[in-house]
């Protein structure tokens, strides 16, 4: 039996076929290949067939006596796993075309070769799997992003219902949203849940880090341009204002922009309209705006760098994420939600946190905060050993400050002891690791780099990554 075939094997497939002999000579051949064949002879009896069970596929001729076999899709009758592949008389390219834009698998048209029937059904199970996946995936996606909050933003959680409350009962055009917070505490992803969570989810979600971006490019990048508005200019180009129109337009490190910017900014917002670079049409938009900073915006109109009248603009809707050391009763919740997609990522099962490694995670302050954490449990699940993460290496979290004769140079904190054998006893290829990690850490994860910050050549380090 050859595999498109094999595929066949156990598979439930109902014919809906009204033609005595077409309805017994299919069922032979699927049968053959090792499928549990049903059969109906009109719409009545596949409805019934289907009200009491499922099918992997179902094969459905168009002209039946109780009406057009079309209607059993146009009514969803079928689950959205059963493959449905819609028989046809020759030259019906009409009907073909309706059936698939109805959400048919495939068509074959009469009379046809049996032989081609195990060939559809395993395209058509081919094209399930890959969809079965790119759905598993999105899913994985979008839980990936999904914020935490915990006891400590138990305040923030019934501040955000309200603002997605007061977003869904807005016909058009919701205000602007700042949210502040350290670096690693999560803004990106809270934006993108405010997105989601809106009356605008079904559009645009368009992010910019303003921090990245050169200031030369900043406003074509955001307001675009027409062709020839400068050098490298050679076709017309769309900016984000615009790509992000009926969506969301999250600009992350606002203070990032340039004053002359920020005032472009600004009078987008009052007039929801933008001109291009070297245009003079104006165009309509309409994107919902979330700003994000990790710095004081007050101090920042002080300092001249941050225009006073945007602020204003930007703040009708405040949103603050407190750093993790001021609620480290979350971090234990936190690590066990992250780690979960962790595994789940590098197909890791019967991992947890030990009891030690929670204490060492609600002692440690976390200056990196929630991207600090997710990088330190990844970290620690790639080079596990046993059932449990310890986290060892945050063992010595709080150094004591400088003593006598020591230098900030000092790798090695003078106070430090090695502690008592045992379970947490110090680990000379832990601390290997540990020094390695830092090393590609400051490197931005070049091998080299990070090779030369450690005085070793590089196939060392690769041989210690290729090890653990």
């Amino acid at each position: 039996m050859s595999q498109q075939n094999a595929a066949l094997s156990a598979v439930e497939i109902l014919i809906i076929e009204d033609e005595p002999l077409l309805r017994k000579r299919l069922a032979a051949a699927l049968e053959g290949y090792g499928a549990e064949v049903t059969v109906a002879e009109s719409l009545q009896e596949a409805r019934n067939c289907l009200e009491s069970m499922d099918f992997d596929f179902a094969m459905l001729d168009v002209h039946l006596p109780d009406g057009n076999g079309l209607e059993l899709l146009r009514s969803g009758v079928f689950v959205p796993d059963t493959g449905v592949v819609v028989m046809t008389a020759e030259g019906g390219v009409e009907t073909a075309v309706e059936a698939m834009r109805l959400g048919a698998a495939d068509y074959l048209a009469k009379p046809f070769d049996h032989e081609e029937i195990p060939l559809i059904l395993g395209a058509c199970r081919k094209a399930r799997q890959a969809d079965r996946l790119e759905q598993h995936r999105r899913k994985l996606e979008k839980e990936s992003r999904n914020f935490f909050f915990g006891e400590g933003l138990s305040a923030l959680e019934k501040h955000l219902e309200k603002i997605l409350d007061a977003d869904s009962r807005l016909l058009d055009r919701p205000p602007p949203i700042l949210i502040e917070g350290e670096t690693g505490t999560g803004k990106s992803t809270l934006a993108r849940m405010v997105h989601e969570n809106g009356p605008r989810a079904s559009g645009p979600f368009v992010e910019l880090n303003c921090s990245a971006l050169p200031e030369n490019l900043a406003e074509s990048e955001l307001f675009g341009h027409e062709r020839g508005a400068f050098t490298d200019a050679r076709s017309a180009r769309m900016g984000l204002f615009e790509a992000a129109s009926g969506g969301t337009l999250f600009l992350d490190e606002i203070p990032s922009l340039s004053p002359a910017v920020q005032a472009k900014i600004l009078t987008a917002l009052e007039t929801s309209r933008i001109r291009r670079v070297g245009g003079n049409k104006e165009i309509d938009v309409t994107p919902r705006l979330v700003t994000a900073t990790n710095l004081n915006l007050q101090e920042a109109i002080q300092q001249g760098t941050f225009r006073q009248d945007l602020y204003h603009r930007l703040d009708l809707l405040r949103i603050c994420i407190p750093p993790l050391r001021e609620r480290p009763g979350d971090v234990p919740a936190l690590a066990d939600f992250l780690l979960k997609g962790i595994l789940r990522r590098y197909r890791v099962r019967n991992l947890a946190v030990s009891e030690k490694g929670r204490e060492r995670l609600k002692k440690y302050p976390w200056p990196g905060n929630v991207r600090e954490l997710a990088h330190e449990l990844e970290r620690s699940v790639v080079l596990a050993e046993g059932g449990e993460l310890h986290f060892r290496n945050l063992r010595e979290s709080h150094e004591p400050s400088l003593q006598s004769g020591q230098t900030s140079d000092d790798w090695l904190n003078a106070g430090w002891k090695f502690p008592d054998p045992g379970e947490d006893g110090f680990q000379i290829e832990e601390a290997i690791n540990r020094l390695i990690f830092k090393a590609l850490d400051q490197a931005g994860d070049n091998v080299s780099a990070a090779a030369r910050l450690l005085g070793v050549p590089r196939d060392y380090v690769r041989y210690r990554l290729k090890k653990d």
